[in-house]
């Protein structure tokens, strides 16, 4: 499951690849679900996603796998099942699709929400947008199970539960990065650092100049936001899969790499270390993704 690149400016890089886990459910979000379907002990499960989401398609196979019942709130209006493949396949593994507006979404966590979603739908057990609960950080914390010590360790960042469970299982002397594909003020930093005592492991910090020397979650690397990219990262993904034969997806491991090879670049990265850059799949995404903006892969 580990891949090994040649190495680059004298360091070594590695590749997780989670991606390869499962078919359908593999990458991070097999670790995000699994604890979580086994505290749902076989009541309907409920989650949250958007027409593409990772997360949406993930929970849906995993629940047919294990005949559990799912419904999958989803952000916007039913004529999008024509245009996305994630929803069509949710639909077909027997998750019910459940549509509210934008607007509603937002509230996705607030309680009136849900209880009203449970007066609608009967009761369920919730599983977070992303599986981003307890639950899922726990299941993350056995991701690097088995795997050697590597002195950096990366992963993509979206809603920091896959970095904290990583984090806490962290090895001493191993330094940490999340790439955070979001736009604006970097709040994932805290966000993690509200679940330090509860999963053992030291508050990081933001990088402010110099090497990295700290574990610590990068913001710069978004290209525009949350699922956008330029043309620069479009380049770097076809050259990637060109030269390596690895598939990246666009919304968060074509950043994770492309922010990788530009630390080493810019001389940022302690000298001579080895790195370990997780893949956390999400490739499922590419088709819907390229239809969205007229790429062609």
């Amino acid at each position: 499951m580990i891949h090994h690149l040649p190495n680059y400016k004298d360091f070594q890089i590695d590749i997780l690849r989670l991606d390869l886990l499962h078919p359908f459910y593999g990458g991070n979000k097999y670790f995000k679900l699994k604890y979580n379907i086994q505290n749902a002990k076989g009541k309907t499960i409920l989650t949250f996603g958007g027409a593409h989401s990772n997360h949406i398609y993930a929970t849906a196979a995993f629940c047919h796998e294990q005949k559990l019942k799912c419904v999958g709130v989803i952000r916007g209006e039913e004529s999008m099942i024509e245009k996305s493949p994630t929803l069509q396949f949710a639909k077909q593994q027997g998750m019910y699709l459940h549509f509210v507006s934008r607007e509603l979404y937002k509230n996705k966590t607030q309680q009136e929400l849900l209880n009203g979603l449970k007066s609608e739908l009967g009761d369920f057990y919730l599983i977070p947008e992303g599986g981003n609960n307890d639950a899922g950080i726990k299941g993350c914390t056995e991701i690097l199970n088995s795997i050697p010590f590597y002195d950096h360790v990366f992963c993509a960042c979206g809603t920091s539960c896959t970095y904290t469970g990583i984090l806490s299982s962290a090895k001493k002397d191993q330094t940490i990065i999340g790439i955070s594909v979001l736009k604006g003020e970097n709040k994932l930093i805290d966000e993690v650092n509200a679940k330090a005592t509860k999963f053992n492991f030291e508050k990081i910090k933001p990088h402010l100049k110099g090497k990295i020397d700290h574990s610590t979650i990068l913001s710069e690397y978004h290209f525009g936001g949350y699922a956008k990219h330029n043309q620069e990262l479009l380049d770097f993904k076809t050259n990637f899969e060109k030269q390596h034969h690895i598939p990246l997806d666009y919304v968060y491991t074509s950043k994770l790499f492309y922010a990788v090879y530009d630390l080493i670049n810019k001389g940022l990265l302690l000298e001579n270390g080895s790195i370990l850059i997780v893949h956390s799949g999400g490739q499922q995404g590419n088709t819907g993704y390229e239809a969205r903006y007229e790429i062609n892969s």
